[in-house]
């Protein structure tokens, strides 16, 4: 099931804000573990918790027979970069009742969107992004142009 539409919702003052239903759906239900990601500075995407484990265990074991077979070597810095991310990167959350989630400390801030504030709820096929709404913005003003290609890339 691709999760896709667009959706404004304010954050309150606890941090939480509710997600639409067909969204939480494509997740998993009401609470259902989660897992939220740092994407980019304003930008958090939402996961199921087993459909990022699975992709995350899978890019893992590779590293890790690279890393045993010697290949990686040369990489020790990537190698540290890649543990330091993935460190800080992720964090387990459940949904609660009506799809509410609330956003954790450290992940607020890399989201930029103060209590109050309005946070853009994006299906993106496989999980759940939230976005600060200028950041939104600039994203899909650069990435609706080449949306046809995209599309056909995909489906060809």
């Amino acid at each position: 099931m691709l999760i896709v539409g667009e959706a404004s919702r304010s954050i309150d003052d606890r941090h939480r804000l509710s997600l639409p239903t067909a969204m939480v759906i494509g997740l998993g239900g009401d609470h259902c573990d989660c897992l939220i990601a740092k994407e980019w500075p304003g930008c958090l995407s939402l996961w199921s918790r087993d459909r990022w484990q699975q992709r995350l265990d899978q890019g893992i074991a590779l590293v890790r027979s690279k890393i045993q077979a010697g290949r990686l070597d040369g990489k020790l810095r990537d190698v540290q970069t890649l543990g330091r991310l993935l460190s800080t990167r992720q964090r387990p959350v459940q949904l609660a009742a009506r799809g509410r989630l609330v956003v954790p400390e450290g992940f607020r801030e890399f989201l930029g969107v103060e209590p109050g504030g309005t946070v853009m709820v994006v299906g993106a096929a496989v999980c759940v992004e939230l976005w600060k709404p200028e950041t939104w913005a600039d994203c899909i003003g650069e990435q609706m142009p080449g949306f046809r290609e995209l599309l056909d890339g995909l489906s060809s």
